[in-house]
């Protein structure tokens, strides 16, 4: 069993909840200043905006959620194993260095974080709270045994 040491989620399945808020709005404001309420199209409104929103909600927290478990760092669709980390503290980024999660860069409002491999490559991770992330994966790196 591996203990969760920090994760992001990507976004909240609560946003799928926003365009049916909408459109309870919209009705009571119909309500309120004394025009024809259109229940009908309201709850058009709400369904179609819950759709839209319910496959961004799922992508995401697919390709922007990130954990860092006892076993592994997983960023998006990629997957780090424990032991192939080797440091994070003073890694400086070179010039076209690989992304974590299968991106081309590191995501807009995201921080990155150089993490070296044991194989002496650096990779980029990326958090929203960066200082969290590298303080898991420190502890992570420094509870896993190093190769000999």
């Amino acid at each position: 069993m591996s203990d969760r040491l920090y994760a992001e989620s990507g976004v909240s399945w609560g946003a799928v909840a926003w365009g049916p808020v909408f459109a309870v709005f919209g009705a009571l404001f119909e309500l309120v200043t004394g025009g024809p309420v259109h229940v009908v199209g309201w709850l058009l409104v709400g369904a179609g905006l819950c759709a839209i929103t319910a496959p961004w909600v799922y992508a995401r927290r697919r390709f922007l959620s990130l954990e860092v478990t006892t076993e592994q760092l997983r960023q998006g669709r990629e997957k780090v194993p424990a032991d192939q980390l080797a440091s994070v503290t003073d890694v400086g980024a070179p010039v076209g260095a690989r992304v974590l999660g299968g991106g081309w860069s590191v995501p807009r409002k995201y921080d990155s974080l150089p993490v070296e491999l044991t194989d002496g490559t650096v990779v980029l991770a990326w958090a929203k709270d960066v200082e969290a992330l590298q303080g898991a994966l420190d502890r992570l790196v420094r509870a896993t045994p190093g190769e000999a």
